[in-house]
Order: structure tokens, then sequence, then C-alpha cells
């Protein structure tokens, strides 16, 4: 059987060698040009069995080569190499028909198995160009974004449900305004909705709307957000906040495409895509009954994983150019960046990731004079939350003070002077958990002692054991 035979299109000499003799090696006949000319003989006169071609070309665009081709050779897979390592570059790729995207520089084993893959899969996809002017929602060409790229390019034509888990500050609305902005749901509407920020007995109300007289108040009908969202992405931030009855509610959405509204009785059938996010670990909220378990699965058809900031530190250079020409764009002057003050930003830990650093870059380019700001100024601005937090760690905190060392970091993770959203529930969930365990293990179980040691009713004790999924060591009788 004679060896396929790949097309491959570069300007640059060096890169045609190497990929000549990778593919070479692995049993291919591989043809070389440096021109879109030059390949685009080939491939009208119907030679070749893939394409391997560059974005930057002397004569054109090697993406706008890919409609040509599509439309004379419809079979023949075309995998495009860039060194323009963006998000609009996977995303164009994916729509203008692309087998796949190679950012540069890449490794050769990965090149080859493209390849392979390629080969074994007929292509038949014709999609129509669209230019996007829209600006980029994601920046960054680290390998672990480069991954987010190419997954959220393959997402942008189904309508698959996205669960996007990352710490705080990552970006995961970004992400889900990309799958949205440069999807086929691009003409509806984005609706985003954080569970965190809204009242637990108000969130059904919220997401699919009440009839008049539902409850007190209700002297209307109401709009929820999955009738806003109609033919369009709702987002569903902090899902791990949702409360149970309300993941009911969803997971009858995703089960079966219909909702109905609070007080209402009649189906109301849904075109709406699901995009959901979490900070959380959900596994560990099924495990303490928090969580639906049927309602994870329905959700994490499609997980995806947004590295924070300290696994991509090669991103920070970009990611500051980005946030000072943003801050220019809205009035504020000139600024850039000594090497020295990047190596700073390199060293940071960046618990608040991507959401701190645009915090930081907007005070310094607001605070400190001069067109370019020091290293000096970068290590002030970050020694004083340092030195906080050395600190607190050190020395013992009082319950109060615990609390505002809470706040006093995501103040500073994000560049804020009001609490969260919720602020209230979370913290006295988080002091109540450790609180009746303790007493629970004191009394081995016993919950009339714990009830007495903790002040409560034991109707009482026993509903919040339930709400917040502890597990009872029984060591003695209850009754």
């Amino acid at each position: 059987m004679a060896a396929a035979t790949i097309l491959v299109c570069d300007d640059d000499s060096a890169i045609r060698t190497v990929v000549n003799q990778a593919l070479g090696r692995a049993g291919y006949d591989v043809r070389t040009a440096g021109t879109a000319a030059g390949l685009w003989r080939w491939i009208a006169a119907g030679e070749g069995s893939l394409v391997i071609t560059d974005v930057v070309l002397p004569d054109e665009s090697g993406f706008d080569l890919i409609p040509r081709i599509k439309r004379i050779r419809p079979d023949l897979p075309v995998v495009v190499m860039s060194a323009q390592n963006t998000l609009l570059t996977a995303i164009t790729a994916a729509e203008r028909g692309a087998f796949e995207y190679l950012p540069k520089p890449f490794d050769l084993k990965e090149l080859i198995s493209v390849a392979q893959r390629a080969l074994a899969t007929p292509t038949t996809r014709r999609q129509t160009a669209e230019a996007a002017e829209e600006r980029l929602p994601l920046i960054g060409r680290s390998p672990a974004m480069q991954e987010i790229y190419r997954v959220i390019a393959r997402l942008t034509q189904t309508d698959l449900t996205v669960m996007i888990m990352g710490e705080s500050g990552t970006g995961k609305e970004l992400v889900a305004r990309a799958l949205h902005d440069y999807g086929k749901r691009r003409h509806g509407t984005f609706v985003a909705v954080n569970m965190a920020a809204i009242p637990k007995e108000l969130v059904e109300s919220e997401l699919f709307g009440h009839e008049r007289g539902a409850f007190t108040g209700a002297t209307g009908r109401g709009v929820g957000r999955f009738e806003q969202a109609e033919g369009g992405t709702l987002f569903l931030d902090e899902i791990g906040d949702m409360p149970l009855e309300a993941q009911t509610r969803l997971l009858r959405v995703l089960q079966q495409g219909e909702y109905t509204t609070v007080g209402g009785r009649i189906p109301i059938r849904t075109d709406v895509r699901i995009v959901a996010a979490t900070n959380r670990d959900l596994r560990q909220l099924i495990g303490q009954g928090l969580f639906r378990e049927d309602l994870y699965y329905r959700l994490n058809v499609v997980p995806l994983r947004l590295p924070p900031l300290r696994e991509r530190i090669e991103d920070i250079a970009d990611l500051v150019r980005h946030f000072l020409r943003r801050a220019e764009e809205e009035g504020l002057p000139h600024k850039t960046l000594d090497s020295e003050a990047l190596e700073i930003l390199r060293r940071h830990r960046w618990p608040g990731n991507v959401r701190e650093l645009e915090n930081l870059i907007r005070r310094l380019a607001v605070l400190h004079s001069g067109d370019a700001i020091s290293a000096a100024a970068v290590a002030s601005e970050l020694k004083e939350p340092a030195r906080a937090a050395a600190e607190a760690e050190s020395e013992p905190q009082s319950l109060s003070g615990a609390v505002e060392q809470y706040l006093g970091r995501y103040f500073q993770a994000h560049g804020e002077r009001l609490p969260p959203p919720g602020v209230y529930d979370r913290i006295v969930q988080e002091v109540e958990r450790p609180l009746i365990s303790i007493c629970l293990a004191a009394t081995r179980g016993n919950q009339i002692q714990a009830a007495h040691l903790l002040g409560l009713n034991r109707n009482t004790l026993r509903k919040k054991i339930r709400e917040l999924g502890l597990e009872v060591i029984r060591g003695l009788r209850n009754e």
C-alpha cells in the first residue's frame, strides 16, 4: 500500500525541513512549499491526502485557503499551524473547518499523532467563515491555555453542557462567554447568574420565574433567567451554592427540556444551553448530601479545568500588557513595566489569580507616576498584603479576628472594599460545621448532650446535621 502524501506549507525553510524529516521517518511521502500558490497547485491537481499549513504565508492567509480547499476537495483534511497562539486563532481554525490547530512551537510526536488521526478520519465539515471582531476574552500563550483554546474551539459548534472548574479569579465567566460568543448561539442572549449572590429562598423564582400570588410580595408575573436566556446560553456560576430544591428543578430541565414557574402548573419548553462553573469540590458536596449526584453527572458532560495563574506564569507578561492597554483605553496614562518588575510578578503566588493581577496593574497605573512602573513600585504594592498575611498566620486569632482575616484576603484578591454577596451564610456555615462536629465528637455522638453544649433545641440540631451532611458516630444512645 502506497504511503499517504502530506502537503506541508510554511515560509520558514527550517520548519519545512524539520516537519519533512519527522513525517518522512513516520513513513509518509511529504511535499513542502513556501507559498500558498505553490501549495494550491498540488491541491488543484488532486494531489495529497492531508494539508499542514501555516496561517501567515507570504502571498495569502492559510485561513483563506481552507474555504477554497473545501469547495473543490471537501474531504481533504487541513491542519493549521500558527505562532499567533490566541483563542481567536483556535476559534477561526474551527470555524473555517480545519481538522486541528497546532500552536507553535509544537512537539513532533503530537504532529505525527494529529496526522495519523486526520488521515484516518474522513472530513466532510463545511462551515462558513465569519470574522470575529470582538476583543479576545482570554489571554495567554502557555501550553495550559493552548489546551483550553482547543477545547473551546471544539465546543463552540455544539450544545453540550459544560462544567468549568477553577479557583476564584481564573476567568470562568470569560470562558463561558467565549463558548457563547463564538458558538452557534451567538445571536441569542447570554445570561449569567451567580448562585452565591441570591438568597436561597429566591433562587427558584430567579431562575424559573413566578406567577402572581406565588408568594408574599409576588404582585405580578416574574420573568426568570431561563426565559431571558431562551435560544441562548445560561451561565450558572458557583453552582455548588445552589439549594437542593432548585437542584431538583434544574435536573428536570436537563432531563426533559422543560420547567414550571414558581406557582405555575403548565410545563414550559426551553431551548437554552447550560454552562455551569464552580470553585468548590462538588464530589465532596455530594458526599455531604449538599449536591445531587445525578445533577452532577448531567452538568459534567464536558469538564473544563482552568489553571490557576501560578501554573501559567509565562502568561504574566501578556496579561500585564493587556491590562495596561485596557487602562490606557479607559483614559489612564500610557505605562510600561520594566523587566525586574515583571520578574517580581512572576515570583508572586497569586492567590487571587488573574483577577488579582488585573487589580494590581490598575492600582499601579493610577498611583505611580512616570512612564515605566519600576520593580520598587511593584514590590511596595505586594509587600503590605504579604506582611499582613504573615502576621495573621503567626499570631493566634480570635473568632472575630478570623472573620476579619477572611474578608481581608477577599479584599486583597478581588481589589474591592465590599464583602462578597451571601457572606453571612458562608461564614455561618463555615463556623457551624466544625463547631457541631467537635461537640458531637466530644459527646461520642450523643445528640442530646451535644444540643445542650451548643445551647440548641435537639430538633434544631438534627436539622442542622442533615443540612450540613455530617456523619454522627454513635458511641452512646441518643434517647
